[in-house]
């Protein structure tokens, strides 16, 4: 009853009804071929970048971080209710503050959301890296992020982290009991956990370079990654030099697992180039993620499984521009990620919904 009636409310609030949970056969026209494992695809944002888009727990509810350029000119967090009926409109609601930067929001549980925000220390977007005088493609480190907790209508319940340091990145385990994520809070991008109370507080990875973007899997017992790993005294350097500045550069990246407290880690990717947003398949035994590898000038971006000991590449989209931040529901049944296609040759970056062609999973 308490499920139902806090689903309730958040569909109310974004003043959206379910459809069916059927998508109309004939609406194929955005699976490209190859994509045999896609029955349907419903495109559910048109326009603004839209990413890292993730079910909660019973498949029905996404959130995600969004920017329209306009009212809102960096990521804030938003959410809405699931439908893969062609007909039917994906509304959603800001849950955010509206100020700062967000990202990585996360389901926590039935009633709780987990993101990260700059919007303690300035209400303004923080500045961007200048890649033109840097000379490459990096990410931000911002020291101003910190992590919250909040309720599915944006009211904020609890600060989880207050320091100087880049805290974000947060996943949480399948139980809502412990928290993972990445910060530079010991002078390297590293793995940390902590309970659901922001106490706690263990960090699980030590090798130099960027660990981040970590999921458990389906049973709580492994975690996923991206990381990178410079190993020459120039790799070293650049890395360093970087991180100085509070800045990474994605482009060399590869996928680890391990055990949830860190231990033995493997590395299961060694791919040229960047494989990064992994997700583990709701069978527990392949990891979904996105690579460039295919392609030396490093573009475009496919999603492909592989088996969690490293083996069985195979490649699940067949794009020109960009797929990434792939999901499953917990049942397998439903999977979505955020894509260039369908765009009309804008920048724009938007979330698609699938039902996958594989049976569900038993729970």
């Amino acid at each position: 009853m308490k499920n139902n009636l806090i689903r309730f409310v958040c569909i109310i609030s974004v003043c959206f009804c379910l459809g069916t949970t059927k998508l109309n056969a004939q609406d194929n026209s955005l699976i490209l071929p190859g994509e045999t494992h896609f029955k349907s695809l419903k495109q559910l944002t048109f326009g603004g970048d839209n990413a890292e888009a993730y079910f909660n727990r019973d498949g029905d509810l996404l959130i995600f971080q969004r920017t329209d350029h306009k009212d809102y000119l960096c990521d804030q967090i938003f959410s809405g209710a699931v439908s893969t009926d062609p007909t039917d409109t994906f509304f959603y609601n800001l849950l955010s503050t509206g100020k700062g930067r967000t990202t990585c929001s996360y389901f926590v549980n039935d009633s709780t959301i987990i993101y990260a925000s700059t919007h303690l220390t300035a209400d303004s977007c923080p500045p961007v890296p200048n890649r033109e005088l840097i000379k490459k493609y990096v990410w931000p480190i911002y020291g101003s992020f910190e992590l919250f907790l909040a309720d599915y209508q944006g009211n904020q319940l609890k600060q989880l982290t207050n320091n100087e340091y880049y805290d974000a990145e947060a996943t949480v385990s399948p139980d809502g009991k412990t928290i993972l994520f990445t910060s530079n809070r010991d002078g390297d991008l590293d793995l940390y956990t902590m309970d659901i109370e922001g106490k706690q507080i263990r960090r699980i990875t030590k090798d130099l370079g960027y660990d981040g973007g970590a999921f458990f899997s389906p049973d709580g017992s492994k975690i996923v990654w991206r990381a990178s790993r410079p190993k020459t005294e120039s790799e070293i350097k650049e890395y360093k030099d970087l991180l100085a500045q509070d800045l990474v550069a994605p482009t060399n990246m590869h996928l680890f697992i391990a055990n949830a407290d860190g231990s033995d880690m493997k590395q299961i990717t060694n791919l040229p180039r960047a494989s990064w947003a992994p997700f583990f398949h709701p069978s527990g035994k392949k990891i979904i993620f996105a690579s460039n590898y295919e392609h030396e000038r490093g573009f475009p971006f496919n999603l492909y499984l592989i088996n969690t000991d490293g083996t069985g590449l195979e490649k699940i989209t067949n794009g020109d521009t960009f797929d990434a931040f792939p999901m499953f529901s917990s049942d397998g049944m439903l999977f979505v990620f955020c894509s260039n296609r369908n765009n009309g040759g804008t920048r724009d970056t938007n979330i698609f919904i699938a039902e996958w062609s594989d049976q569900p999973i038993k729970k």
